[in-house]
């Protein structure tokens, strides 16, 4: 649906747009849209942080040689970039985090007793994309990542936390409106044993570790669909699948079971007898890239995000020349509580002004006039009671109340 279709709506509602002497498949983000994005990742830290998740930072780049140790170059070269020479070695952009992940967690000895740690990153990443499959923020040469990788101590802590971590993207897929069956679904994605060249070799482990996320999912009593040929690598996975408003079906969220990383990096720690022991791995992204995110989100949304999401929260609409040092008073307020606004100065009518907010879909108008400077107030309009009922007048209130309203809304993400 055209009206939906994020890459028109991008530059139109101003949230970002793809510079061709930039390049293509790399977003720029004006204001409004870096708004978006930012609240996003903040959702994301905030939620995950809750949840006993380690934020870390790590770089953009890595030697060769840690890819070729965790197998991604030979199996992922041609999704990677080419080697940048520096200093006589070679160095790549990073398309993805594990091997870093799995680095800081052997810088030192661990203990049983840290099982399981989740190592989690809003991570840049570079992946070359044929120039035909590059579309709007959904296909892109660098994107955001909301990746995780949860080291456990046993099959059955493994199993526990891809089980965790679906909660916790059923919960966040919530957040934003999407329900299951209706806006995504699940997919298990499996390997494929007669391959040897794209997957792994092992076969056994193949059969177990598909075998897990099976009996995950139907004890789950959650709907999924298999589908042979498109795990990782290194191990099958559970995939969200989302339809952009083309009707074409993408990957937005994943969990990985991962059986041959802890062998590759030795990645161990120390058991309750002493004893060294062979770590379990699950790699997750949360709400997966983040600019993915935002193409599903301004399609679900038709760009009419919720308040926590809108770039302009509240516009304040004076009537006219007399009613405007108070509407600026307002419109301070409104800023130091944290309220993202912004005020028409124009010597538009009221219509004119109202029309125009509404074509930037902003949730809040704060209309002032004669009364409402009489009695230091402002009546409010709201844009989704007006979708809900046909009539979006909330009413006069003092400037206190629609703060303490906004902010209440925004803090619950309603």
């Amino acid at each position: 649906m055209e009206e939906r279709d994020h890459k028109k709506l991008g530059p139109e509602l101003e949230l970002f747009y793809i510079d061709p002497e930039v390049g293509k498949g790399l977003p720029m983000f004006l204001p409004k849209g870096a708004v978006i994005k930012r609240e996003i990742e903040k959702f994301v830290i905030e939620e995950e942080t809750k949840r006993g998740y380690l934020h870390v930072k790590t770089p953009d780049i890595a030697r060769l040689e840690l890819y070729q140790k965790s197998g991604h170059y030979p199996h992922y070269r041609d999704s990677m970039y080419a080697p940048l020479d520096i200093d006589g070695e070679k160095f790549m952009l990073r398309p993805m985090t594990c091997p870093h992940h799995f680095q800081l967690y052997l810088s030192r000895p661990r203990s049983y007793r840290e099982l399981p740690m989740r190592i989690a990153e809003l991570a840049q990443l570079y992946r070359y994309e044929q120039s035909g499959e590059l579309m709007g923020l959904q296909r892109l040469r660098t994107f955001c990542l909301a990746d995780a990788h949860i080291i456990c101590a046993s099959e059955e802590q493994a199993a526990e936390e891809i089980d965790k971590a679906l909660e916790l993207i059923i919960y966040m897929a919530g957040v934003f409106g999407l329900k299951q069956g209706e806006d995504f679904k699940f997919r298990l994605s499996l390997g494929d044993r007669a391959n040897s060249e794209k997957y792994y070799k092992n076969d056994d482990a193949w059969e177990k570790g598909e075998d897990l996320l099976r009996t995950l999912m139907r004890r789950r009593g959650q709907e999924f669909e298999e589908a042979n040929g498109e795990a990782a690598f290194y191990g099958p996975k559970i995939d969200v699948q989302m339809k952009n408003a083309n009707g074409k079906e993408d990957t937005a969220f994943t969990v990985q079971y991962d059986f041959c990383m802890p062998d590759r990096f030795d990645l161990s720690y120390i058991g309750q007898d002493g004893g060294k022991k062979r770590a379990f791995v699950v790699h997750r992204s949360s709400i997966g890239a983040i600019e993915r995110s935002m193409a599903f989100l301004i399609e679900h949304y038709a760009g009419a995000f919720p308040l926590w999401l809108s770039p302009v929260q509240a516009s304040v609409l004076p009537i006219g020349e007399a009613h405007m040092v108070f509407a600026r008073d307002v419109f301070e307020q409104l800023k130091s509580a944290g309220i993202r606004a912004e005020i028409d100065e124009s010597g538009e009518s009221l219509g004119k002004k109202i029309r125009d907010a509404k074509q930037t879909k902003i949730p809040y108008l704060l209309v002032i006039g004669d009364e409402e400077l009489k009695n230091k107030t402002a009546t409010l309009e709201s844009r989704d009671l007006a979708v809900q009922t046909g009539k979006g007048n909330v009413g006069a209130l003092s400037v206190a109340d629609i703060i303490q309203k906004l902010k209440q809304e925004i803090v619950t993400r309603g």
